[in-house]
């Protein structure tokens, strides 16, 4: 082989040189690369896992993130896990707080239509004590799933925990109201004094005139709740003072503390039939007023005083021969050009239907006469018959009045007309009003009398007094005394001549002797001449003789010959 075709493998003899072998080299490089290798194999097949494994990503709007911390806070439904905070950041209007939340893909539920979350805390209130666990764990998200399966992936968190959870056994409903009062979420609701639920939102009516209160009754108590419950407000202490003194009546600490509301089903026949779902109600202020028979359509009717009605305020009752019949729903002053004066209108509202049967008959006599049997026309006959409304003191402590209306006898007859709108019912002066006329009256008589000239003679008759005593005392005594001696003298000397031993007292019993002598002479001789009238002219005859008497033992003796 020429040099030009010598190869670097060939010797320099041009021979073929051996070729080394190095296999187990080659073996040591792929041990080497199988480690990166396992690893980014099982490396892969981890992430492969938790990409299969992950749930979804929901994100979570919060006021604040107070206790929260991205990687650490978990998410759990019922004390279980299922998900974790992964990312927190504010909005961008920097309103609001963005929690991102991964959720297990077992938890795939909760990222619905429907689903709530809240961040669980330690809560102290007038409700109660909840969260208290978490002083140790530290905070974490609640969940509570809907019923919708509608895929959703924001949401707003609540800022309070919700009262009541998803599927718990019991009926919600609502209640009407004018006024929240102490109510919260989470105020007890109580039947017989026993909590069965809980109140668990309030929001205000559209029109911005009430409030509608929603309720959570645990079952089984849900039954209890009828189509003719009544509730009212049980918060607070309620006092009452009357006849039979002083009543007390609450339903526990905490409905003092945080308010409560109670329920029941009116006394005597009822429709006891369940109330369904979401039924509404109307919230009473008290008991009594929840348990009274239904009031029925209100009428409003209007009042003129021209007296002064201090005392009289909105809600005082109006009473009909003493039973309440409505109440008083404003009070404005009013002014009349022609008597310079300014009445008082008082507007109220009644409900005939709490008369009873008497309202019953009064609709039945009206229907009989062919009459309207509506309040206007009843009224105006009552108007007729001396009914009439007066401002009375119903508190003498506090100065409350009330409106009475009463059949008030003589009263003179007034202009009345019971088609006007609104109707207007005439007033006289209430007992207290007359009372001060009465009194104002006495003090003008008292004012009339002339006192300065009552005192001035008063003072000269005093002053001619005193100098007749002065006189009586300086001369007409000491003269009466000395006629008073003079008397005694001459009684001294009237019993010296009286005694028994003076003459003057034996000449008069002589005297008294005589006397009495002629006093028998006298009636013998009165005696005589009854019997002998005649002696006046004949003069007195001789006296007759004596009649023999015969022996009683002569009388006795029977004849001879005789059989005994």
């Amino acid at each position: 082989m020429t040099d030009d075709n010598r190869t670097e493998r060939d010797g320099p003899d041009g021979s073929e040189l051996p070729r080394p072998v190095v296999r187990h080299r080659r073996f040591n490089a792929s041990l080497v690369w199988l480690v990166p290798a396992l690893a980014a194999l099982v490396g892969l097949s981890l992430v492969v896992n938790n990409w299969l494994q992950a749930g979804p990503q929901i994100t979570i709007s919060f006021q604040s993130a107070e206790g929260l911390d991205a990687g650490k806070t978990p998410v759990k439904y019922k004390n279980v896990v299922i998900g974790r905070v992964h990312k927190i950041r504010l909005s961008s209007d920097h309103k609001r707080v963005l929690v991102s939340v991964a959720l297990e893909k077992n938890a795939e539920s909760f990222a619905t239509e429907g689903t709530r979350y809240w961040v669980v805390r330690p809560r102290i209130g007038l409700g109660g004590v909840s969260g208290i666990d978490t002083l140790l764990s530290g905070s974490f998200i609640g969940a509570d799933t809907g019923d919708s399966s509608t895929p959703k992936d924001d949401f707003k968190g609540l800022e309070i925990p919700p009262s009541v959870n998803h599927g718990a056994p019991g009926h919600s409903y609502v209640l009407h109201t004018d006024d929240l009062g102490s109510l919260d979420i989470g105020s007890p609701i109580y039947y017989r004094r026993i909590q069965v639920g809980r109140v668990v939102s309030y929001e205000l009516d559209k029109d911005g005139k009430g409030i509608s209160i929603g309720i959570f009754v645990d079952g089984p108590n849900d039954k209890f709740v009828t189509a003719s419950t009544r509730f009212w407000n049980a918060s607070g202490v309620d006092l009452s003072l009357g006849a039979g003194g002083l009543k007390v009546n609450t339903q526990s600490l905490a409905s003092v503390l945080a308010g409560g509301i109670a329920f029941l089903d009116p006394r005597g026949p009822h429709d006891s039939t369940p109330a369904p779902e979401l039924t509404q109600y109307q919230l009473f202020a008290d008991q009594a007023t929840a348990m009274a028979p239904p009031d029925g359509e209100p009428h409003y009717f209007r009042m003129r005083f021209e007296q002064s009605v201090r005392g009289l305020a909105v809600d005082a009752p109006v009473e009909f021969l003493g039973i309440n019949i409505g109440k008083v729903v404003s009070v404005n002053l009013d002014y009349d050009e022609k008597t310079q004066r300014f009445p008082v209108i008082v507007g109220a509202v009644a409900y005939p239907q709490r008369l009873g049967k008497a309202y019953d008959k009064l609709e039945a006599l009206a229907k009989a006469r062919g009459e309207n049997p509506d309040l206007t026309q009843l009224l105006g006959r009552m108007v007729e018959h001396g009914l009439r409304a007066q401002a009375r003191s119903g508190n003498l402590l506090t100065g409350q009045l009330y409106v009475a209306l009463d059949f008030v006898p003589h009263t003179p007859k007034v202009d009345f007309d019971p088609n006007a709108k609104p109707l207007l019912i005439p007033t006289v002066p209430g007992s207290f009003d007359k009372l001060q006329e009465q009194m104002a009256d006495i003090v003008d008589k008292l004012d009339k009398i002339p006192f300065d000239s009552i005192g001035k003679n008063l003072d000269q008759t005093l002053a001619g007094l005193n100098a007749t005593l002065k006189q009586v005392n300086g001369q007409t005594l000491p003269a009466f005394n000395d006629t008073l001696k003079g008397v005694q003298k001459t009684m001294g000397t009237a019993s010296n001549a009286l005694s028994g031993d003076s003459p003057l007292q034996q000449n008069l019993g002589a005297t008294l002797e005589q006397v009495q002598r002629m006093a028998r002479s006298l009636r013998v001789l009165t005696d005589y001449l009854g019997v002998h009238p005649e002696a006046l002219i004949r003069g007195r005859g001789p006296d007759d003789k004596p009649a023999t008497t015969t022996p009683p033992a002569a009388a006795a003796k029977p004849p001879q010959g005789s059989q005994p």
